[in-house]
């Protein structure tokens, strides 16, 4: 049974949001590697904060169908270049209880162990729901901060927590709250909560779907020039550095109403999807942006955030009101590339879907991200098929162009050689500097 300190996976109940023939073998694997992995190794596998993706491949690939085998072969590309974890000390996770002292010790990597223990301690006393809403979503002082740090570090401790809660394990939640503890928190002072308070608080009506925000910011010139290439942080130093108040003026723009909150679901995850998929060159190879696919891959918990029974409305709401803000700001991040449709509608959807979850899993050099971002995109399609045909709610992409875009994104990444999986920040022409040509038939 799963419990705060134990992974264990049933295909009966923890099957994901979207998920394609699932077995039990593979859970009984998936689950002793998760185990490995808690007890072995630190959530950053080096020194600059980069992180362990292990979880986020593992279950993907369950979810996908994978075999025992492919699971492992999975686990063991990653594991070998995994930091081993960090000594716990009991003497900090139990000051941890202590509000001063555990600001005292956020955003230090160091902590990792003893926050992981000091969360699986609240879980097995608390419950998940109970700590959650304690630590993330009270609204006190404590919680707007971790809630700040949950969007840090490219979103990863979101995309944890995500896949805690989408396959119901207490243990990767504790996971996701000590990786958000040891991360910065300066996002939502700078970016999420000024916007919140302009947009006159949080569930306010909004005429806006992120897809038409998109649009408009991509003419305001001031903000899509607002990035340089040679930013080192181009959300703090780029868009917030120059441009504040332009971006907060359009993500105060994207609320969420109570009634609106599926039609604004399927907005978000269809314009993240489009503008991953479409941020092209035609003279260069395909490419996916790296930082992109992060806004994609996320966009599959929500589903159940929306849906989670131990969250209020309001808690719900803002949630996915965050997330849309996150998209935009992300755009203008990687330099507001041009969007091209035509790039997706032309190309062939020659492989189906079982067919591309087959060589996502197979691939032999992927740490998860291809595989996380083809399942993302199938359950895009099924979440906003609902809303094709509607007047109220026009979006980028309908019909066989999610089946392209799954073919697109498993095409770019299978060649071999020097080449990159990804290319990182599409709208520089230095970023797209290194790719072949493309070979035009």
């Amino acid at each position: 049974m799963a419990s705060a300190t134990t992974i264990h996976l049933s295909p009966a109940t923890d099957s994901g949001v979207f998920s394609s023939g699932v077995r039990e073998d593979a859970a009984r694997t998936a689950s002793e590697l998760l185990q490995e992995d808690m007890e072995l190794h630190h959530v950053f596998f080096n020194n600059q904060g980069f992180h362990n993706h292990i979880a986020h491949e593992v279950l993907t690939l369950y979810a996908l169908g994978a075999t025992p085998e492919h699971i492992r072969a999975g686990y063991n590309r990653n594991k070998s270049y995994q930091r081993p974890v960090f000594p716990t000390d009991k003497s900090v996770v139990s000051a941890l209880h202590e509000p001063t002292k555990f600001y005292e010790y956020c955003g230090k990597d160091e902590h990792y162990p003893n926050f992981l223990a000091f969360f699986q301690h609240e879980i097995d006393a608390k419950g998940v729901g109970p700590v959650l809403r304690e630590y993330l979503f009270a609204g006190d002082e404590r919680a707007e901060d971790m809630l700040s740090r949950l969007w840090g570090g490219l979103i990863h401790p979101l995309i944890h927590l995500g896949f805690a809660l989408e396959f119901n394990q207490p243990a990767i939640v504790a996971q996701a709250l000590a990786q958000t503890a040891v991360h910065r928190s300066w996002i939502g002072s700078a970016f999420f909560l000024p916007a919140e308070k302009l947009a006159g608080g949080i569930g306010k009506p909004g005429p806006k779907p992120v897809s038409q925000l998109l649009a408009e910011i991509r003419q305001d010139q001031t903000l899509t020039h607002s990035v340089q290439w040679s930013d080192s942080d181009k959300f703090r130093d780029g868009v917030l550095g120059r441009a504040p108040q332009q971006m907060l003026d359009y993500a105060a723009q994207f609320t969420v109403s109570a009634d609106q909150m599926e039609a604004r679901l399927a907005d978000m995850i269809n314009t993240v999807v489009y503008y991953t998929s479409a941020a092209q060159r035609p003279t260069k190879e395909i490419r996916f942006d790296f930082f992109f696919i992060h806004a994609v891959n996320s966009s599959i918990f929500f589903s159940k955030i929306i849906q989670l029974p131990f969250l209020d409305q309001e808690t719900r709401i803002r949630m996915l009101e965050w997330k849309g803000r996150m998209d935009l700001l992300m755009y203008v991040s990687r330099g507001a590339p041009d969007l091209l449709l035509d790039e997706i509608a032309r190309y062939p959807a020659k492989d189906d879907w079982p067919t591309l979850f087959e060589r996502s899993i197979a691939h032999p050099s992927d740490d998860g991200h291809l595989a996380k971002l083809v399942r993302a995109v199938a359950h895009g399609q099924k979440v906003c098929q609902a809303f094709e045909g509607q007047d109220l709610q026009p979006m980028p992409l309908s019909g066989d162009l999610w089946l392209k875009i799954g073919n697109m994104a498993v095409d770019s990444t299978v060649e071999e050689g020097e080449q990159p999986m990804w290319i990182r920040s599409a709208g520089f022409d230095e970023a797209w500097a290194r790719f072949k040509p493309r070979a035009h038939a």
